[in-house]
């Protein structure tokens, strides 16, 4: 299963994150580790929203509809 997970960071609320996986309790341990350089200044990260898909074509291909502008909107309106 591949996964599409959106992050919020619990000290600055006004921040989030979209990102894939095929591991989701991994991944969000290494957010909150610091482990990624584009999440580590905004930590602790709690999980905001979580969709699987039994592709990761079709993971992708959300992920990149997310991090566009109407996926953004989306997101800010549906998912969050």
């Amino acid at each position: 299963m591949h996964y599409v997970y959106i992050l919020q960071s619990a000290e600055h609320p006004d921040q989030f994150y979209t990102g894939l996986t095929n591991d989701l309790d991994r991944r969000l341990a290494e957010h909150n580790r610091g482990h990624s350089q584009h999440t580590a200044k905004f930590a602790p990260w709690t999980l905001c929203s979580c969709h699987g898909f039994t592709t990761r074509e079709r993971a992708v291909r959300f992920e990149s509809y997310l991090k566009s502008g109407s996926g953004r909107a989306f997101a800010a309106k549906r998912l969050r």
